[in-house]
């Protein structure tokens, strides 16, 4: 037996020691032993366990009779009403998926199988922690739930942007909520984990430390919802014809490649719009240049889950696809926008339980879970087990019949006289009956094992794949996922938490958590949390895990921000615009006034934006064209030297007409400072070269010279290396 205490730095508040313990069947046990007040349920029972919900065996599905967990799953669904308790604010569009390769081998899934076959969906994205008023460039995980309308019923990925996730039973899922989201005694943060409520959960929760490496990292803060990954993020099962079964993880690759922003950035952007990530999918739609996606499997069997690394039941892991490689089957466009927001994108339900025959479950404790909570959080939230009955949520490729009645907001019935099965009446209408040819068939796995609230030792290894995620990133990608872990620890006020997650970053990487400790300022370097399992540091990095090595390869589906004076060469704004968009890019033009600029052969171009309400945060690159008066004028303006100083601190590519080099050095950027992402325009040549180096999407090395953070990062890899 182990032990590790946690002391808060309060003297009002005793310490609090926990014995870790590894039982007889090799399953982890974490016991209060500080004589405090002994955790109940509702009804006043005392609570024996707290961590691990009810199993068969300690890989087993998870059973209904444990009251606690359904009691404390079924409560923490209906703490809101009537916005969603998570993934509150949202965003969603229809769209059709198409089929290009089958899996008949593998699913009898008509939708799997039929090639060509084109099905209607909805797709709705969404932060998880902010409430419905929260801005979009939150650091947050992403949502990314499908509903497919197949030929077989409706089927459901409810997934997110990043494949793991952070705690591997669902009996934790209220705790890592109520500790993410603002603190219940002030109400704030909003839609903010830099607050001592979430790091102490995460503290005590070691199991959550692959899911903070993928939360600290650029990943969540994206570009656009156009240029993020879909993960469905657990081991589902696909069944053939047969009943033989094989494991899949699903996979939605975008076509624009991964984008994200810098933090700095995302601060700035929402306060200038809180809406950009909406309003960019919007414009998207609206200009006839809808976002795809390819649909991918990574298909595998029991040989393989049993001879992995890592438990395949386990939603803290993933399996690189490096050793299993994403099978593209299909892709899908998203091309229709909501004709009314609330109708569609509020009242959508979304359930892990929705599938269709041909695709099955695993005892995968979170997914067993999920199955559970979506069903009754959809019954609360919409007020009636008829939710389905809302157009949004009615299948659409197939009829649907079968004995249920009344309720509330009741839009359909059975007709005539039947309404139960078995019954006799035949000929007397309506008198659907099972198939068991067609119908949707189980998986028939075989369970045993004694019952018991258990946690498998094969989910003990918390550290490994944490450590695999952060050296297959970029230099700058690892830069960042330091600097937001500084930044988010900044905001804990207790210093031992801030001590205790740093000892967990010794598990992942010395150099990381020296760079977090010394920008936190501490004195010392905290001892190594212990493992419960020694982390493996032999796990090669997987390129597939870097958002900067799958960018995109051209400027293709980004906007460019011109800004422009009376007196610009109209020749550089008709090459600079219609380049733009012969790429399939965007551009607005930002003047002084809104009303535009008169360029130098009398012509007005219209603005877009104001200087004032159109800062550069609001683009993926800028060019500054600028005649010698106009860059004078700007020259005076705070705002307008902001839009070059800002741009050049997100590292982005900044074109500009010789006469405005004056203006861009009273912003800030001296002549020593411009490198080669500020390129001067001035002809139809040098606006190709500065459109294909935006292809790039930033010029990372510049932040190296303009982040005070660098110094001490740079240091550190090179006593590393």
């Amino acid at each position: 037996m182990t032990k590790t205490t946690s002391e808060d730095t309060r003297p009002e508040d005793a310490a609090r020691s926990f014995d870790t313990e590894v039982g007889a069947g090799g399953e982890l046990h974490q016991i209060a032993d500080d004589g405090g007040d002994v955790l109940t349920t509702q009804q006043g029972v005392r609570v024996a366990d707290d961590q691990n919900s009810l199993k068969v065996g300690d890989r087993g599905p998870t059973l209904l009779e444990d009251f606690h967990f359904r009691e404390k799953i079924f409560h923490f669904d209906h703490e809101r009403i009537p916005e969603r308790v998570v993934h509150a604010r949202g965003f969603g569009v229809h769209g059709t998926f198409t089929l290009t390769e089958s899996l008949e081998d593998h699913t009898v899934a008509k939708m799997l199988t039929e090639v060509g076959e084109q099905t209607q969906m909805f797709v709705r994205f969404s932060t998880v922690a902010g409430n419905k008023g929260s801005p979009d460039l939150a650091r947050d995980v992403r949502g990314f739930a499908a509903k497919f309308y197949t030929k077989e019923g409706n089927w459901d990925i409810v997934g997110n942007n990043i494949p793991v996730f952070f705690i591997q039973d669902a009996i934790k899922f209220p705790d890592m909520v109520h500790a993410a989201k603002q603190e219940p005694d002030r109400g704030f943060p909003q839609a903010q984990t830099a607050h001592d409520n979430f790091w102490d959960f995460i503290s005590l929760t070691p199991e959550s430390m692959h899911m903070i490496m993928w939360i600290m990292s650029d990943r969540t803060i994206p570009r656009s919802f156009r240029t993020i990954e879909g993960f469905g993020v657990h081991t589902f099962r696909l069944i053939n014809a047969e009943g033989k079964g094989t494991y899949v993880k699903f996979h939605f690759k975008p076509r624009q490649g991964l984008q994200s922003v810098m933090w700095n950035e995302a601060v700035k952007i929402n306060g200038a719009d809180p809406d950009f990530h909406r309003r960019d999918l919007w414009d998207a739609i609206d200009q006839d240049t809808p976002p795809e996606w390819d649909l991918g499997v990574q298909l595998f069997d029991d040989e393989f889950a049993d001879n992995f690394e890592f438990d395949v039941l386990d939603a803290t892991k993933l399996i690189p696809e490096e050793q299993i490689p994403v099978r593209i089957i299909g892709s899908f466009v998203l091309d229709a926008r909501v004709e009314n927001f609330f109708a569609e994108t509020e009242q959508v339900a979304f359930c892990t339980q929705n599938v269709v025959p041909g695709i099955g479950f695993t005892n995968d404790p979170l997914l067993q879970g999920r199955n559970f909570s979506y069903l009754d959080t959809q019954l609360k939230r919409l007020g009636s087990p008829n939710f389905t009955h809302i157009p949004i949520n009615q299948p659409r490729g197939c009829p649907v019949m079968n004995f249920q009645q009344d309720g509330h907001m009741a839009m359909r019935n059975p007709k005539g006289r039947v309404n139960y099965e078995p019954n006799s009446w035949a000929g007397s209408g309506p008198n659907p009956r099972e198939s068991p040819t067609t119908g949707y068939r189980h998986f028939p796995a075989e369970e045993s094992g004694r019952k018991a609230q258990v946690r498998s030792a094969s989910f003990a290894d918390h550290y490994s794949q944490a450590r695999q995620f952060f050296i297959s990133q970029a230099p700058i990608e690892q830069k960042h996922i330091g600097d937001a872990l500084v930044f988010e620890l900044s905001k804990v006020e207790r210093v031992d938490i801030r001590q205790k997650i740093v000892g967990h970053l010794r598990n992942i990487d010395e150099t990381l958590a020296k760079v977090v400790a010394g920008g936190l300022g501490l004195k010392e370097l905290p001892p190594k949390e212990k493992a419960a399992v020694e982390p493996r540091t032999d796990l090669p990095a997987s390129p597939a895990l870097s958002i900067v090595g799958r960018g995109p390869e051209s400027f293709a589906g980004r906007k460019l921000g011109i800004l422009v004076t009376d007196g610009a060469s109209a020749k550089l704004v008709k090459a600079l615009t219609e380049s733009v968009a012969a790429m399939g890019a965007v551009s607005e033009i930002i003047a002084p006034k809104i009303a535009g600029a008169t360029l130098d052969d009398g012509t007005l171009v219209e603005g877009k934006q104001k200087i004032d309400g159109g800062p550069s945060i609001l683009y993926d690159a800028v060019a500054l064209l600028l005649s010698k008066d106009g860059a004078a004028q700007l020259a005076e303006d705070k705002t307008a030297k902001d839009f070059v100083s800002d741009a050049f601190a997100h590292c982005k590519f900044i074109g500009h007409t010789p006469e405005a080099v004056p203006f861009i050095q009273r912003a800030g950027v001296t002549e020593k400072d411009m490198d080669e992402g500020v390129i001067p325009l001035d002809s139809a040549k040098s606006v190709d070269a500065f459109l294909k180096a935006c292809g790039k999407l930033r010029l990372w090395d510049r932040e190296f010279k303009v982040d005070l953070d660098a110094a001490g990062f740079l240091a550190a890899q090179s006593a590393k290396g």
